[in-house]
């Protein structure tokens, strides 16, 4: 099997744009098939704009086929806001180490 085609893997968080709900060096489990993504839901994704790039942000609502996401941190902007609309690979469902966690759907920042 192919890593792409894994059901569930891992992801290492780099960077302050999900303090405080997560922290760089944090390691998430992210489950790719499963439930459908909801707003409020952790997730990783491609920026249209930047398919090289992969991120871990909030969902915040259903945009031109894909999400609009956003950064828990607001003063980190690398998000839809610079980006634009984003295709999820997956959605975080726990972050395993250094302080194993569920992580769960949350308070969905103010779109723009």
């Amino acid at each position: 099997m192919r890593e792409k085609d894994a059901v569930v893997f891992a992801v290492l968080v780099e960077g302050p744009s999900m303090a405080p709900t997560l922290r760089h060096g944090d390691t998430l489990l992210v489950r790719r098939r499963g439930r459908e993504v909801r707003t409020g839901d952790v997730v990783v994704a491609r920026f249209r704009s930047r398919p090289d790039l992969l991120v871990v942000k909030r969902a915040v609502r259903r945009q031109d086929g894909g999400w609009w996401l956003r950064s828990d941190n607001d003063v980190v902007t690398d998000d839809s806001r610079a980006y634009g609309v984003a295709d999820v690979i997956g959605r975080v469902v726990c972050r395993y180490w250094p302080r194993p966690a569920r992580i769960r759907g949350g308070v969905v920042p103010a779109a723009d």
